[in-house]
This record gives structure tokens, sequence and C-alpha cells, in this order.
């Protein structure tokens, strides 16, 4: 059916009270007004303005929804328009007409912030439906945000986290030594552009060289029918100095930043946002070997405040120290002990990973001038030393 423009308004639009606010949480008041205006006159019947949101998940021909807000409220234009014979608003041409709405937000623990992920998303919005008679209803809505407070500095936040794992390598299943990783972090809870202090030892007796790294993980979670997809995501890493075989090396502070991101999802039942700080060593011809440290990532700055919790983790971190440094590194050797021609690659150092190197991996190189010279000496011509200096022979 082909719908007539002589009975749609001219300008039919939903506004904000606040335009800059950029999210909302819990228990905060939105407001705002519906504006219309007609070319030409119109009859409407009605005004609705409804509010929802809710997580929803999508997979080929299954779909999962949780509601999260339902707001319905009519609007009262019998206080601003004048009605006809037939019991229909007039909205007279040349006009701007607004009508207010306004709601509150539901109490904390009943909202999850906004997300939009490959899979699932959580939407809010505000739609504004203006009623006809004999035709469709008009439609128009907002999105706006909501962010839901998650504070850093709570105790279970505020503790360390630390862990230990290692892995028996082998070689055609002959075994060949192993590899370990130790680590710990000061706390859990970080907020965007904070800077996560690791503390590790790494040791490798196996015959390989290895590589340790560390970066940040951010893992999606959509679950849907009791079926859960997980997707991995690598936001940002560092990595470390190789590690021959039978040496070690120690992290003590090395830092990695947190880059801006959303902050951890929680209490939604179909999809979560979790993050993790993982700790792996590089090792050719073999899986690396992988250690997880749980991250929440808040709202709320870590206000550093001291507490039993932070003087625990400072005892904790004191113990690294006290552990004797690792032997220097092959890499400090001065670059003129070094051949400046070709190099021969020594192994190839690509896990997939961003953070590999453009050169293809490590390479050997070898030293020159690193041995003493031999001592000096100067050639004497034996016929002639003067008789006078030899010495006699008895």
């Amino acid at each position: 059916m082909v719908l007539s423009s002589a009975n749609k308004p001219r300008m039919f639009q939903l506004l904000f009270s606040d335009p800059t606010r950029t999210f909302y949480s819990s228990g905060d008041k939105l407001s705002g007004w519906v504006q219309l205006e007609a070319g030409s006159p119109c009859r409407l019947t009605g005004l609705r303005v409804t509010a929802a949101g809710c997580a929803r998940v999508e997979s080929r021909s299954r779909r999962q929804e949780v509601e999260y807000l339902k707001y319905e409220e009519e609007v009262q234009l019998e206080e601003v328009l004048s009605t006809g014979p037939d019991g229909c608003f007039l909205l007279p041409a040349g006009k701007s007409f607004s009508f207010q709405f306004g709601f509150e937000l539901p109490p904390s623990g009943r909202l999850v912030s906004s997300f939009k992920g490959k899979f699932g998303s959580v939407r809010y919005y505000v739609r504004a439906e203006l009623q006809r008679p004999y035709q469709h209803a008009l439609q128009c809505e907002r999105e706006f945000e909501v962010e839901e407070p998650l504070d850093v500095n709570q105790p279970d936040l505020l503790a360390p986290a630390a862990a230990s794992k290692q892995k028996k390598v082998t070689c055609m299943f002959i075994p060949d030594g192993q590899v370990s990783i130790t680590a710990q972090i000061d706390r859990k809870g970080f907020c965007e552009g904070e800077d996560i202090n690791i503390n590790a030892k790494f040791e490798n007796t196996c015959s390989r060289i290895v590589v340790p790294k560390a970066a940040i993980i951010a893992k999606h979670s959509y679950i849907i029918n009791s079926h859960t997809k997980v997707l991995r995501q690598k936001l940002t890493a560092v990595r470390g100095n190789p590690i021959i075989s039978g040496m070690c090396d120690m992290w003590q502070g090395r830092t990695i930043r947190v880059p801006k991101l959303r902050p951890t999802l929680l209490g939604c039942d179909i999809i979560k946002v979790d993050y993790t700080l993982m700790i792996y060593l590089h090792i050719p011809g073999s899986e690396k070997l992988i250690l997880e440290l749980p991250l929440v990532i808040g709202t709320t700055q870590f206000s550093g405040v001291g507490s039993r919790t932070s003087s625990m983790s400072s005892q904790a971190s004191s113990s690294w120290a006290s552990i004797p440094s690792p032997p220097p590194s092959y890499s400090n050797i001065r670059r003129d002990l070094r051949v400046n021609g070709p190099c021969t690659p020594l192994l190839h150092d690509y896990d997939g990973a961003e953070d590999d190197d453009d050169d293809g991996g490590l390479f050997m190189r070898v030293p020159e001038g690193c041995y003493p010279p031999p001592p000096a000496y100067s050639e004497v011509d034996q016929d002639a030393i003067d008789p006078r200096q030899a010495v006699p022979v008895f």
C-alpha cells in the first residue's frame, strides 16, 4: 500500500535534554522532548515514547535476548493540540511543537554497560511513535550509552595475582629439558592508561633459545542456547631478551600500559567481556608455554591509598628484589665486537603475533677482536750481533 505524504509532519525528531552527555548510569534521569512541525495540517491519534535496553546474541538462525530496560509513556497531546470532530488531534501547519518526556534508569545492579561485538550487543534506545488515522505509525529513535561504574579500589581487586607454570620440551619424542615461568602483578584492577608492573622469572634448560613475552588479551564470550562462542584478541604486547639454553631471565617491574578499551562487562547473562595478562615463552618448534593472570578493567582510577592488601603486595614484590640478578644478556655485547657483514639466521622467532620483528627472528654473529693480540716482537739479524754481547757457552 502506498502511503500519502499529505498527513506527514515536515519535522519529527527526538532530542535529549543534554546532548553533550556521553553516557548514563544506574539511577540517572534521562529526559528530552519530541519536536513536531507540519508543512500542511496533519491529523494525529497519539504519540507514544518508549525506552528499551537488551542484550542480544545472534548466530545464523538462532537468537537469544535478555531485557534490562523497559519504559513506556503516552504523551498528553490534548494539553497542546486541539481535537477535531472525529476525535483526532490537529497539528497546524507552520508551527513547531515540543512534547517533553523523562524517566529514571533502574537502580544499580539491574543494568549492564553498553557493548557492541561481532556476534552480539547490549543496546539502549528511546523511540517515539507518532500514530495517524488509517496510516502506519511514524517512528524515530535515538540511542544512548550506559556505563556502569566499576571501582578498582575494591579489596579483591587490590589483591596481587601470581602463578607459575612449567613445560617439558621434547624433540622427536626425546626429552629436551624444560622451561618454566613464575609471574606476579601487584593488583588485578586497572584503568585505561595505567601501567601494569610485571615481576617474572623465566628459566630455560632445553637446548633451544626461547623468548619471553607478555600481552593484554581481551576475551569476548557469546552464549546462546547453552552454546558458547569465544573470541580472543591481543591488544598490546611487550617482549624481553632471548634466553639461551641453561640460562634464566627476570623481569623486575617490567611495565605494559593498559590501552583505551571498554571496561570489563559484568552482570550480563549471555555476553561476557574479560581481560587477562598473558605471559608466555616462545619456543621454536614447540607450542608456547602460556601463563595467564586475571585483569579487571574499571572506570574509577586507582586511589593509591595504603591498605593491608597493598602492603602485602609490596612485601611480595620485595621478595622478588631479594633474588640475585641473572647473568648479563648476550645482547649487551659491544657493537664493535660484531661483524658488520651478513648474518646467519639461528632460529625463526615467529608465532603469528603482531609484536614479532620484521627481520625474521634471531641471528648469530661471529665476534671479532675479542681475543687479546699476541705479544709484540721484532726480527733480529743474527750476523749483526756484536761478539762481545754474545752469551758465553760453557
